[in-house]
């Protein structure tokens, strides 16, 4: 294979998928196999970019002799190829199409996985893009009821949203692997997952917030039981009180080390704004209120 001549594989097959006057018909199952043989060649003198067109056209070539599965696999190596070309664009569009390939064929979890590939390849360069893509593999889980094999998934868009200050949608995704793991009867998780999402609130200075999805999450009984739970409580007593060492002290708790680091590292910075003028504000809402009790005449 190393002495074999890739361009002359590849001229070969490109004959063998047009019609010409002495070819009538199109030979897509050798022209495959001489595209398959091209491509391992130019890997072997690691010529990325002919390996990866070759790889594409042999992609091209299982799916036209309806083997998706091949053709997938194809495409993921390609898109490999984009990555150490630097081509994001085209990372994102052949991860994308191998996964379309999985799921022609059959198979769900690769073709999720074939997008979490290239959302991982992505987070730097594209975080809107793997974000998108992580939140489809997500998708493609939870349509198979699979959404236990998706709680790392959830928690990668959750940090892309926490490192580019997208806090409000970290919080929601963070809730989203709570409802996910809750679905897969896992308790654990589920109780992290909220708690991570009540400090991405407090983070970003939102009390109301932070207590609001509190409440919530208090509906269910899994994390109302919990060690998550009365960690939370001790967090938003602190800040109801304005004491900003008892946050400190709570933030840095057992229960809040075990959670994903990037909530970890947001707890430790904690309290992020003026405790004091948070509890001001309450007691101005307080007095609002009971002012308009006395004034309710119905």
């Amino acid at each position: 294979m190393a002495n074999s001549d890739p361009d002359k594989l590849m001229s070969k097959a490109d004959k063998l998928t047009k019609l010409s006057f002495t070819r009538w018909s199109i030979d897509w199952k050798t022209a495959t196999s001489l595209y398959e043989q091209a491509a391992v060649a130019y890997r072997f003198k690691r010529d990325n970019e002919k390996a990866k067109e070759a790889f594409e056209k042999a992609s091209k070539g299982q799916e036209m002799i309806s083997s998706p599965w091949d053709a997938a696999k194809h495409m993921e190596t390609a898109a490999t190829l984009a990555k150490e070309l630097g081509r994001l664009n085209e990372v994102a569009d052949h991860y994308r199409r191998a996964s379309e390939l999985y799921m022609e064929a059959g198979r769900s979890q690769p073709a999720s996985d074939a997008l979490a590939k290239g959302a991982s390849a992505l987070e730097e360069g594209m975080p809107d893009e793997a974000i998108k893509m992580y939140t489809d593999a997500c998708v493609i889980l939870e349509e198979d009821n699979k959404e236990q094999m998706a709680f790392d998934l959830y928690r990668n868009v959750a940090a892309i949203y926490v490192k580019t200050e997208r806090y409000t949608d970290a919080a929601a995704f963070f809730l989203r692997l709570g409802v996910a793991a809750d679905k897969s009867n896992a308790v654990n998780s589920q109780c992290k997952a909220y708690l991570s999402a009540i400090i991405v609130y407090l983070y970003a200075h939102d009390f109301a917030q932070a207590q609001k999805c509190y409440n919530d999450c208090s509906q269910v009984d899994a994390f109302l039981n919990s060690d998550q739970n009365r960690c939370a409580m001790k967090l938003l007593a602190a800040y109801e009180d304005g004491d900003a060492e008892e946050v400190k002290r709570a933030a840095n708790s057992n229960t809040i080390n075990h959670l994903d680091h990037v909530v970890i590292r947001l707890a430790k910075k904690l309290p992020t704004g003026d405790l004091s003028g948070l509890r001001k504000a309450e007691e101005a809402g307080a007095e609002e209120g009971a002012a308009l009790d006395e004034n309710d005449l119905t």
